[in-house]
């Protein structure tokens, strides 16, 4: 695909619809960010392309530049690390077939967790089936919704932080390749890879250099600095290790709706940086309006 040049404004590169676990079908975030007065919008919903289709559609009603992405799980040992791949080709084979697997294992576990809390808690797969749409991703935010609906918890947030917190027994890992396999599969398929809100577990747990160098030499393009959850005192060292290894910052919300607190555009890319992730992505282009 040939590059190709835009003059950008500032963009949130990181949101989530219906089709994984956010609130909001595509053309609605579409609307959502027209509101919030953004040049442009990332769709990255967990391991499926399956919403551009209905967010290209809505870019010439609102406005709103698309840039088509996606949020690949990955796992650091026992630690789960997302990986964003912007302007990915969505018929790339390799990549096809790992987030199928990916979303396979995400199914398994989802189905295994609610058995677990069905025998302490009155909760059914129907009841989780019934917090999505046809073709969701359905994964953990479905199971608090649907404890929420059955009124165990208050909301989501609670959900996360008791039922289906680790300490509570219920929850266990599904499948991902390592971050490296993932910087990997999303250059292969044309995209351009940036580490997902790097910093939420604070300045102890940024991930080491070593390990950094070894995603940068496969091709990994930034960091998500600027997001509502990287923690305050890991941002210094994550500026540090950007400078040190020439990634660039990027900024985003990590929007689901009313599925987190999170406010579309509270974060948001610098329009250069926008612009630079345009001209390397070489497996699918911006919907501009």
């Amino acid at each position: 695909m040939p590059e190709t040049t835009v003059d950008a404004g500032d963009a949130d590169l990181h949101t989530h619809s219906t089709v994984s676990d956010g609130t909001e079908a595509p053309a609605e975030l579409m609307r959502q960010a027209a509101r919030a007065g953004l040049w442009g919008v990332a769709l990255t919903d967990h391991d499926s392309t399956s919403g551009w289709v209905e967010a290209s559609a809505a870019v010439s009603e609102t406005g709103v530049a698309l840039i088509p992405g996606m949020e690949l799980s990955t796992r650091e040992g026992y630690t789960s690390v997302h990986v964003l791949g912007y302007l990915i080709d969505p018929f790339d084979e390799s990549l096809i077939a790992e987030t199928a697997r990916i979303r396979e294992s995400r199914l398994n576990r989802a189905e295994a967790i609610v058995r677990r809390i069905g025998r302490d808690y009155a909760l059914t797969w129907d009841d989780v089936l019934a917090q999505t749409v046809e073709g969701t991703t359905i994964g953990r935010p479905h199971i608090a919704d649907a404890l929420v609906a059955r009124g165990h918890v208050a909301s989501r947030s609670a959900a996360f932080d008791g039922i289906l917190h680790p300490r509570a027994g219920y929850a266990q890992p599904h499948y991902a390749p390592d971050p490296l396999t993932g910087v990997r599969l999303i250059r292969a398929a044309g995209g351009v890879p940036v580490l997902a809100h790097p910093g939420t577990r604070g300045a102890e747990r940024v991930i080491p250099p070593a390990r950094l160098e070894q995603l940068v030499e496969a091709g990994l393009f930034g960091l998500e600095i600027e997001h509502p959850e990287n923690r305050a005192d890991a941002k210094p060292r994550l500026r540090a290790l950007a400078e040190r290894f020439g990634l660039r910052v990027t900024g985003s919300s990590d929007y689901h709706g009313t599925g987190k607190p999170n406010s579309l555009g509270q974060c948001r890319t610098d329009p250069d940086v926008v612009e630079a992730i345009i001209a390397e992505g070489r497996g699918s282009a911006p919907v501009l309006p």
